[in-house]
């Protein structure tokens, strides 16, 4: 049993002797670290556009983005408004590049002919 103590304090001297000590210049060192998640802008709410009153006589755009498989979905909802609302100009569009992509021509043209869009970005 005393042996077991004596071994266990020559254990405890060795690895406190071993351990390094900081030096005082090192505990009154400060350094300086930016936040790694930055300064966030405040967000700008954009608000929706307004309703329309009606959609006789006006002029909607129908636009595929080109998202996998849903060409076939566009083409027949563009068939179906046409025929339920028959005085509505209906115009289908494919737009440049996916629904990320920047089409600034497009939106020109939708802008000045155009009173509302639909846009099929996916499922």
């Amino acid at each position: 049993m005393k042996i077991r103590i004596a071994c266990c304090l020559v254990v405890a001297l060795v690895v406190t002797s071993f351990t390094p000590k900081p030096s005082p210049a090192a505990n009154d060192a400060k350094i300086t670290v930016l936040n790694p998640r930055g300064i966030l802008p405040p967000i700008q709410r954009i608000p929706m556009a307004e309703r329309l009153n009606s959609l006789e006589g006006k002029t909607i755009y129908i636009i595929d983005t080109k998202f996998a498989r849903t060409r076939d979905f566009v083409e027949t909802l563009h068939e179906v408004l046409q025929e339920k609302f028959p005085k509505t100009t209906w115009i289908l569009r494919d737009k440049r590049g996916n629904y990320q992509v920047d089409d600034p021509d497009l939106w020109k043209e939708i802008k000045a002919k155009g009173h509302g869009v639909i846009m099929g970005i996916g499922h």
